[in-house]
């Protein structure tokens, strides 16, 4: 899962995870039921507005039931496992690190929202096959501790080079490249930074520097990261952690106390640029709702509401984005990037040598 909201402060604004809206009956049969509900697979991070889901019920008519499965690959790598007998209609979260696993098992049939063609074509990375539908971006960063680099007379670094630099040996906590995708992603920047054989050079260099490593994003963010709230309360003692560029708004809007700046910054030089898709799952019991579903996810009352949910970058061109989400986590200006193409051919043995290399 690569957990972008602060969960537990999102449940108190009235956001919905509808972790059961619909409901099956024994006695009609449970295809009968599935013909009003529309099962939606996500990882942990699903988040929107309850109202906004209420209105696309009222007008399509469809009851929509969430499912969600930990981390984007736990939810795509159990997507493949149960193709022939999916969980659900929709599956949602699948990025770009991980969308050519999803792509070459098959996950998907074919399906074109309505409203691709408000999407620049850079995000449909499916092409004109249209086995996904792209939803939203966001760029995986290095965030630091404000506090900490202030009262240590320290610049915070800002590249990918800088984060290997002595003085700030054992500053950085990331997360596992094998389990979880903002991990994954890092891992993916510092390559499309330095190519397919500096970049294990690179990591030893990092390693050397001291950085930790942990599971996923929870643990990294909330426990072992000084900047944020709940990490301090954890006595988090890395001031330096990959998460998001959205994450200093989050650390603004959920505040108990709002303050005048965000307490988190963002290292500009160390983001890698991910894409979020939803796709008609291949075996789907519900096509026809499963196709509503994504239409909506393109519509503009979804997109308007999805940036301060999920703190995430809208996909359909005009969308108004909130200005408390531009002011303190705008998108990065020239992230790192990659063809999926070349994640597909290097991905497992890039995850395999950094195990190798970083773990052990």
């Amino acid at each position: 899962m690569h957990t972008k909201t602060l969960v537990a402060a999102a449940v108190g604004l009235g956001l919905v995870t509808l972790s059961a809206c619909g409901s099956s009956n024994a006695d009609t049969g449970h295809a009968a039921a599935d013909t009003k509900t529309i099962t939606l697979v996500s990882h942990d991070s699903w988040a929107a507005s309850k109202s906004v889901i209420q209105d696309f019920e009222k007008q399509s008519g469809y009851k929509v039931r969430v499912l969600k499965d930990g981390d984007a690959g736990q939810a795509v790598n159990k997507a493949i496992l149960t193709k022939d007998h999916p969980q659900g209609d929709v599956l949602f979260g699948v990025d770009n690190t991980l969308l050519s696993r999803a792509l070459d098992n098959g996950l998907f049939q074919p399906y074109a929202a309505k409203g691709l063609d408000q999407v620049d074509a850079a995000f449909q990375l499916d092409g004109a096959k249209h086995r996904v539908t792209p939803v939203d971006y966001g760029d995986i960063c290095v965030n630091y501790d404000k506090a900490y680099f202030t009262k240590h007379k320290l610049t915070p670094p800002q590249t990918f080079a800088d984060l290997a630099d002595p003085k700030y040996k054992n500053l950085l906590v990331t997360e596992n490249a094998s389990t979880s995708s903002p991990g994954l992603g890092f891992l993916l920047g510092s390559a499309a930074r330095y190519g397919d054989k500096d970049w294990q050079g690179y990591w030893k260099k990092l390693k050397a520097n001291g950085v930790k490593v942990v599971d996923g994003w929870e643990q990294a963010y909330y426990q072992e990261f000084s900047g944020s709230s709940e990490g301090k309360k954890a006595g988090g003692d890395r001031p330096l952690v990959v998460s998001y560029a959205s994450s200093p708004p989050a650390e603004v809007i959920y505040a108990k106390k709002r303050p005048a700046t965000a307490p988190t910054g963002v290292s500009e030089g160390t983001c890698f640029r991910q894409t979020e898709f939803a796709g008609l799952l291949g075996h789907a019991k519900n096509p026809k709702g499963g196709k509503a579903f994504l239409d909506f996810l393109l519509s503009k009352k979804f997109q308007e509401d999805m940036p301060l949910n999920m703190f995430v970058y809208p996909v359909v061109k005009g969308t108004k984005v909130p200005a408390e989400f531009t002011e303190y986590g705008p998108a990065a200006k020239d992230p790192e990037t990659m063809a999926p193409g070349r994640i597909a051919a290097n991905r497992d043995q890039w995850v395999s040598s950094w195990t190798s290399l970083v773990l052990k």
